[in-house]
């Protein structure tokens, strides 16, 4: 079984798959809905008519036709369009963020994946940042519970620690910043860790939503932050939880240079700094 859950939302059918919708109208979007398929296993793609069919994608001829007919089969949507055409195509079809289906919309240079509609009820928020995690996007929320939230906490582990270790780190962190979880609005690792459970389930049992960085991009990065040897001998990058906690957000500064606690390096930035 492969399930989306985070707390807040089950993007789950009947039999446990996935029920998202990847819908493009260019190569370029064919090219990221299937690196998506990675992650997105069983999500279903459309492709316009205009652009080639591969795997088990079916096509369309009209972004307005096929909308009204899988909107409301769909937890949610996934549009790697302009923004515009997804919102026109949408409209006709909304009605209340409790039933609506979560929509995100992803530029075709795969850059950012946008919260649309039922960000938080209906999951969008958490859908916006899974899709970034697939294609190495930044996801944009604009909803206010979320966006307020200025703290982004960077997490390095070894394998196979527990998420109740995780846990206790990062809480320490936190308060050793006079701060707490209700703070946070991510919790940041590198891809590498993208399927380490007890990170995993931190995330899940902390309530926060994990953003994953890519490892290209923490190499790559001019952000200053202070270089590991061991991690360097251990995952072939120069550092793991500063460099994630600064390059998960916008005007980060780190409040909590790397701390190791329980095992578990923490480090803590805060958004929005000139």
């Amino acid at each position: 079984m492969f399930c989306v859950h985070t707390g807040k939302v089950n993007y789950c059918s009947g039999n446990g798959s996935v029920k998202i919708a990847v819908i493009t109208l260019s190569c370029q979007g064919a090219r990221l809905a299937g690196r998506m398929l990675e992650d997105f296993p069983e999500a279903n793609i459309f492709l316009h008519e205009s652009v080639p069919i591969f795997g088990k994608a079916s096509t369309f001829k009209s972004t307005m036709s096929i909308t009204e007919k899988i909107f409301p089969e769909y937890k949610g949507l996934v549009y790697i369009a302009p923004c515009g055409v997804a919102v026109r195509a949408i409209a006709p079809m909304v009605k209340h963020k409790t039933s609506d289906p979560a929509v995100v919309v992803v530029d075709v240079g795969g850059r950012w994946a946008v919260s649309l509609l039922s960000g938080h009820e209906g999951g969008a928020n958490d859908l916006a940042l899974r899709v970034a995690n697939s294609i190495g996007a930044d996801p944009v929320i604009s909803t206010t519970t979320e966006a307020a939230k200025t703290l982004i906490v960077g997490v390095g582990c070894r394998r196979g620690v527990p998420g109740e270790t995780i846990v206790n780190a990062v809480i320490e962190g936190l308060r050793r910043v006079n701060s707490n979880p209700a703070e946070v609005r991510l919790m940041a690792s590198a891809d590498i860790k993208k399927n380490e459970k007890g990170l995993l389930d931190a995330a899940e049992t902390l309530g926060l939503s994990l953003r994953f960085i890519s490892s290209d991009e923490i190499v790559s990065t001019v952000k200053k932050f202070r270089h590991s040897e061991f991690v360097a001998s251990k995952v072939r990058l120069p550092a793991v939880a500063e460099p994630c906690a600064l390059l998960a957000g916008r005007k980060t500064r780190l409040i909590l240079p790397k701390n190791i606690i329980h095992g578990v390096t923490v480090a803590i930035a805060r958004e929005g700094c000139l």
